[in-house]
């Protein structure tokens, strides 16, 4: 029988994989319509499919409860980031989009020292410059192969440093579930704000709304099986599984889109996993366990 770190490793690859196919059922939308319309669709899905498992584990709060103000903070910057990836997804490999995103850790552990005062020891500060160089390499700015996209996924990583340092102080009495379901219909809602500004509503082919329907269902997958390992296993022991998203995004960046991310680009990803590796490996060594960082787009 599976030991507890076990499964939740084996959850946390679950997750990962949802994510990254949601990413790519995402990309094959973007081929038909605005990144507004898709965050509306795909978001009333989702809202649903939360909605339903929220009611069934009996998650569900009054709504004033989301008009706290540390979850309207974490809303709001969820929104960024979730606009900012599908943005960028549009027109980047996946490969190279995730490759960025995996700055997030590193990203998050310089929020709380800078705004939360939680201490950072030379050698984690050494690491997030290092990665810091990883993201340069993959982005390279001010060459031909850097394009104006990888900036917003870096948005995207800046709006879910915020969330997830906004969810670090939330009341821990909050189901993860209903902050998962307000920040869905919420990032819905903003999409169909956006549709009239992005070109309107573009009629969607049947392919388009199966794609849509299947990202929701992935993403939905990929939220219950990450809050799953979090529960479930030892942060330290489970939190350097999130890097397999990596490879599952360099597989179906290939297979279904031909994609295959250059040698510096590699290499760039290669430092940043590293330099997230071992300030995972710094924290857990201080006996601070590292919070799994949701990747919902």
């Amino acid at each position: 029988m599976l030991s507890d770190n076990a499964r939740a490793a084996l959850f946390m690859l679950v997750s990962m994989a949802g994510f990254v196919i949601n990413d790519t059922f995402v990309k094959l939308s973007s081929e038909h319509i605005a990144p507004a319309q898709i965050m509306a669709v795909r978001g009333v899905a989702a809202s649903l499919l939360l909605f339903l498992l929220a009611w069934r584990m009996g998650a569900l709060r009054p709504v004033r409860m989301a008009m706290s103000p540390r979850l309207m903070l974490r809303t709001v910057a969820d929104i960024i980031a979730t606009l900012s990836y599908i943005t960028a997804l549009a027109h980047m490999p996946i490969a190279n989009a995730s490759a960025i995103f995996q700055a997030l850790p590193l990203t998050v552990t310089l929020g709380a020292a800078l705004f939360l005062g939680e201490p950072v020891g030379w050698r984690r500060w050494a690491a997030i410059a290092v990665g810091f160089v990883g993201v340069l390499v993959i982005v390279r700015p001010g060459t031909e192969g850097f394009t104006v996209y990888s900036l917003a996924v870096l948005a995207s990583v800046a709006g879910s440093a915020v969330r997830d340092l906004a969810t670090r102080r939330m009341d821990r009495a909050v189901p993860s579930l209903f902050v998962a379901l307000i920040t869905a219909i919420a990032v819905s809602a903003l999409g169909w704000l956006l549709i009239p500004l992005s070109g309107g509503w573009k009629p969607m082919p049947g392919m388009t709304i199966v794609h849509l329907s299947c990202a929701a269902a992935a993403i939905a997958v990929g939220y219950i099986f990450i809050v799953q390992a979090m529960r479930l296993g030892d942060m330290g022991f489970v939190a350097p599984f999130r890097y397999a998203i990596l490879v599952f995004a360099l597989i179906l960046g290939f297979v279904v889109f031909g994609d295959l991310p250059s040698p510096l680009t590699l290499l760039g990803a290669a430092i940043v996993v590293a330099s997230g590796l071992y300030t995972l490996y710094r924290e857990r060594v201080r006996g601070v366990a590292a919070p799994v960082k949701t990747q919902v787009h």
